[in-house]
């Protein structure tokens, strides 16, 4: 019975809001720090990504998928996935938007001209 007690009290004092706010007011600082870091960053991809699709002439409607497509290897990057590896998982994600109905060259145009990852070999 002890062991049922000492869990109860365990749960009681994490779910207590004070514990929880405490919790989550210690986090919010790092949390604010790192999204304030990433930004700069995921901006300037997604211009480029725009600047892309405006060359090729993409419809605006359209843009928002492709920039899907640019954050999805943007993610490679920052799991620090390079070389043939991120080659060939840019070349899943790009055959997944084809099948959602993007255009091939301009999602190949954003893969080597933003990301600067090429085709894979095999």
């Amino acid at each position: 019975m002890y062991g049922a007690y000492a869990r109860k009290s365990a749960y009681d004092a994490k779910v207590d809001p004070a514990t929880l706010l405490s919790d989550l007011e210690a986090a919010e600082t790092q949390m604010k720090a790192e999204f304030a870091a990433v930004v700069p960053t995921i901006t300037a991809m997604e211009l480029q990504v725009k600047q892309v699709c405006d060359g090729a002439g993409v419809a605006t409607i359209q843009i928002p998928f492709y920039l899907c497509f640019g954050r999805e290897l943007w993610k490679l990057g920052r799991q620090n996935i390079s070389g043939e590896t991120a080659a060939i998982n840019a070349a899943m994600q790009l055959a997944k938007w084809v099948g959602r109905g993007l255009t091939g060259a301009v999602l190949q145009a954003i893969r080597t001209d933003v990301f600067n990852i090429a085709a894979p070999l095999a």
